[in-house]
């Protein structure tokens, strides 16, 4: 039966490849391409997403071989748990934002990109797909850069604007870096195993060998994933990219460098436990860090994003902390880590990609994505304001929602250690513990300004005083997405199988084995928290039968003397973040224009400040610029003479064959190490 769900995937994989292709047969304003798009990735997101499920409770392992394009070579697809695991989340994540589109980027008015970026979309989820399902070398790195460049094409899909290039070219130069990396990666595994299937390479191969192919497969993946600080092209990626996309992207595409890098560990078993130390370590900086940068942020699009680099490292706390109980052969360890790290690769694609449709909700309705240009949205937007509370709740894993029990079994996996390991793990792993409970708490105040900026107060614009509730094309996906959310919440068992299957892949080729239903008390789980609502309920319902619920009369807050309350006497996104900004400030260097006012008739004053981020804008920026001041007299090479180019190549090219056998031997003799 495997092979039946493998043959349904692969289906699935080419109704959504050629999903955008119906798009371009339409014409003008003509929205029936779009429709018919969606169609197809709807129904290729149920095949897709069911046949991995039911594939995850079989745990079963198939490996097809097809033809390759060159001769000789074979193309080798392989779907276990863990593969199928990740499908689901492609396919979910990937069905709803194509349904949200019809609402949020209309065909009839924005023909010069619809078609363009319904046929980018699509490929991107082919791609996503084909990545899980490679076996080899080739099917991977070309899954990869297709599913890159798609990426880059959908990110600049507002090509018009200056700020949307910059972050598209910022993507594409980063990508390929990682690019080149996995290069490396999949060259020396080639050499340690002489094929280019993705198999375990032997332990007694050289510790040079195997420490380069992690190292590479850190940087390379890292990127993808938006590792800080690996992680300077996200944030304007992710800003800039149409707000269904930006879902995706955030809710699935950097789960890819998550999917990829656990492969290649799997090729690796008996790992150091200082490459778990290594991970752990940037997870942790990623999780406090990218939380903090997202507390300075104005724009509602960029804080998400920051946001994502928080829960990617999350994520990696997790992985950490299953390799080191790899290395030290603690099998509760390694189910308790790896479970946390995969249950929060769903859980964040569910509650990110909520987040990210709520705020384009907010911005389709008020054309504006700064938050301090928002205010009493939740009036207006009652649908809208809710659901963007739940993904809000479930991000910084409050119960009863999916992100506390993801986090749950992380701190779980960070402290079971310290009961059984020496004072230099117990020191390592309570860091971990550490930077999970600062990385909650600076979530919580971040989105407490977010959501009270953005939904509460008053409106602090026209826009934002004419919004209204959007169309049942957008709230639908967001429904579905806030629900399974709610699901994986309450009723946590629901996810025990695929998880169980899914960490017992990874932990078997590890070498380690234990059982996740004895490791957690799951039923106990979820009778508290549905023991919450119920209380809550509880509650409610008493206050309303006593009256303390009763509607009353509305009146102004009284304004110490002023004749009117206007929306500029109400706290902004910045006043309320400006006491942690200033306590993080050594950190976040925040940039301010302005100051207060002095004196009984004080002129007026404008007051401004941002939180650049630390790689892109206060170093590579910066270093591109240098670059380009001391690189401008080789402007002269220009002469615009094609017999001057062609002679500038040769003597490239021959500068590269003196270069070539060289280096080359240096290389065998590093390897032969």
């Amino acid at each position: 039966m495997i092979r039946l769900w493998m043959n349904l995937i692969l289906l699935a994989v080419v109704l959504s490849g050629l999903s955008g292709a119906w798009g371009l047969l339409s014409t003008g304003g003509r929205a029936w391409g779009q429709w018919v798009a969606s169609a197809c990735m709807a129904v290729a997101g149920v095949m897709g997403a069911g046949a991995g499920l039911v594939a995850l409770a079989e745990n079963k392992t198939v490996v097809m071989q097809y033809p390759g394009v060159l001769p000789g070579m074979a193309m080798h697809l392989k779907l276990d748990a863990l593969a199928a695991f990740f499908l689901v989340l492609v396919f979910v994540v990937g069905a709803a934002s194509s349904i949200y589109g019809l609402g949020y980027w209309p065909q009839r008015r924005r023909r010069r990109t619809a078609r363009k970026l319904q046929l980018v979309y699509g490929l991107m989820i082919a791609a996503m797909a084909m990545v899980t399902l490679a076996a080899d070398a080739v099917v991977f790195l070309t899954a990869w850069e297709v599913m890159a460049v798609a990426g880059f094409f959908l990110i600049s899909t507002e090509d018009e604007r200056a700020d949307t290039r910059q972050a598209g070219w910022v993507y594409l130069v980063a990508t390929h870096v990682g690019t080149l990396s996995l290069f490396g990666v999949f060259a020396l595994m080639h050499v340690a195993t002489h094929s280019y299937e993705l198999v375990a390479i032997p332990p007694a191969d050289g510790a040079v060998v195997r420490l380069s192919i992690f190292l590479l497969a850190l940087l390379g993946f890292g990127i993808k994933a938006g590792l800080m600080p690996l992680h300077f092209w996200l944030p304007g990626a992710h800003g800039n990219a149409p707000s269904h996309v930006s879902a995706t992207l955030s809710g699935v595409l950097l789960k890819m460098g998550i999917y990829g890098l656990l492969r290649i560990l799997m090729c690796l078993p008996q790992p150091p436990a200082a490459w778990g130390v290594v991970v752990l370590l940037l997870g942790a900086s990623s999780a406090v860090l990218g939380v903090a940068f997202a507390l300075g942020q104005h724009d509602i699009k960029r804080l998400l994003a920051y946001h994502s680099i928080e829960n990617i490292g999350i994520i990696l706390i997790g992985l950490g902390v299953a390799l080191i109980g790899v290395a030290d052969r603690h099998p509760m360890w390694v189910v308790l880590g790896m479970a946390g790290c995969l249950l929060h690769v769903w859980n964040h694609g569910l509650f990110k990609s909520l987040l990210f449709l709520g705020a384009g909700s907010v911005i389709s309705a008020t054309g504006s994505r700064k938050v301090d240009e928002l205010g009493g949205l939740a009036r207006r937007m009652p649908w809208t304001a809710g659901l963007f509370l739940l993904g809000a709740w479930a991000i910084c894993g409050l119960p009863p929602l999916n992100g506390f029990i993801s986090e749950l079994l992380v701190y779980l996996g960070a402290l079971e250690p310290a009961t059984h390991a020496g004072v230099g793990a117990w020191a390592v792993i309570s860091l971990a513990a550490v930077a999970l409970a600062v990385a909650g708490a600076l979530a919580l105040a971040c989105f407490v300004k977010a959501y009270g900026a953005v939904f509460l107060g008053m409106p602090r614009s026209r826009k934002a005083l004419q919004a209204s509730e959007v169309g049942r094309a957008m709230l639908g996906p967001m429904v579905v997405l806030g629900g399974m959310c709610l699901v994986i919440g309450l009723f946590p068992m629901v996810v025990l199988t695929p998880l169980e299957h899914a960490v017992g892949v990874w932990s078997r080729q590890m070498g380690s084995a234990e059982r996740l239903a004895t490791a957690v008390p799951w039923r106990m789980l979820s009778i508290a928290a549905l023991a919450l609502v119920a209380g809550v309920g509880l509650i409610w319902l008493v206050m309303r039968r006593t009256g303390a619920m009763r509607t009353r009369r509305a009146e102004p807050t009284w304004g110490c003397g002023y004749a009117q309350g206007t929306a500029r006497m109400q706290y902004t996104a910045s006043s309320l973040a400006q006491m942690l900004v200033g306590m993080l400030r050594w950190v976040l260097l925040p940039v301010q224009q302005g100051g207060a006012t002095a004196g009984l008739f004080a002129e007026s004053k404008r007051f401004h400040s941002e939180v650049p981020d630390l790689v892109t804008d206060r170093m590579l920026f910066r270093f591109w610029r240098w670059m380009q001041l001391r690189l401008r007299p080789m402007r002269r090479v220009q002469q615009g003479s094609i017999q001057r180019y062609l002679l500038y190549i040769l003597l490239v090219l021959f500068g590269l064959l003196l270069t070539l056998v060289p280096v080359w031997t240096m290389v065998r003799r590093m390897l032969a190490l």
